[in-house]
């Protein structure tokens, strides 16, 4: 369960105080499917970032899992990012020098995974998003648009979050493939029981999403 409480996030642009964040309150349920929209400048990449702890509210709660994230500091905010919170970004973020399945294995080193275990699980995830074990092998250079982001997908599973958090993640992305994309998101939530928020500009995926907000000035419609 993901639970915002009276967030806000203010900061000071020139001689002006800016509201990008303005005292919203909203829950998700595990294992749910929501999508954020809103014009440019109405703060769905800056609620993101709060709700993946890369940023700190000037005030409100972020509880996931019963944690509270806007208490955390240093290390256990680190721990928090690694171990609860999985990214999938519009540009894929995927390393240039590292095969598909060594960008899926990276983030298993960093929690401690013996390098079997790394070999196997991302192997396994990879599959379950459809590339074969060919394209598991080949740098990101070498792969499409859409299996970049299945790589991408696969990545932000590794470490079994409560939360996945996707920019855009179909921006990039031809209608169709943007369609096999959301598709294996939406069924990420049942097989994997993640909870998945996406910000999108695109109304047509955000209208088959479990639950739509709208944010706007700041603040959220649902």
């Amino acid at each position: 369960m993901l639970s915002v409480k009276h967030l806000t996030r203010e900061f000071i642009s020139g001689d002006t105080k800016v509201t990008a964040i303005d005292n919203i309150s909203f829950s998700i349920p595990q294992g749910s499917f929501t999508s954020i929209v809103g014009k440019s400048g109405s703060g769905k990449t800056t609620l993101l970032n709060l709700l993946g702890a890369l940023d700190k509210p000037t005030s409100g709660s972020i509880v996931v899992d019963d944690q509270d994230v806007t208490k955390l500091n240093g290390s256990a905010l680190t721990r928090y990012r690694g171990r609860y919170i999985g990214f999938v970004f519009q540009n894929y973020n995927l390393i240039p020098n590292l095969t598909a399945l060594e960008n899926v294995m990276l983030p298993l080193g960093f929690m401690g995974e013996k390098a079997n275990a790394r070999k196997q699980r991302a192997a396994e995830l990879l599959e379950a998003v459809g590339l074969n074990s060919d394209q598991m092998q080949r740098k990101p250079g070498k792969l499409s648009g859409g299996q970049q982001q299945r790589v991408a997908i696969a990545r932000a599973l590794a470490n079994r979050p409560s939360l996945i958090l996707a920019d855009e993640p179909t921006g990039n992305l031809d209608s169709e493939t943007g369609r096999m994309i959301f598709k294996l998101l939406h069924d990420l939530t049942r097989t994997e029981k993640t909870t998945i928020i996406v910000v999108t500009h695109d109304l047509s995926i955000a209208g088959k999403t479990d639950t739509t907000y709208k944010l706007q000035d700041g603040k959220i419609i649902k």
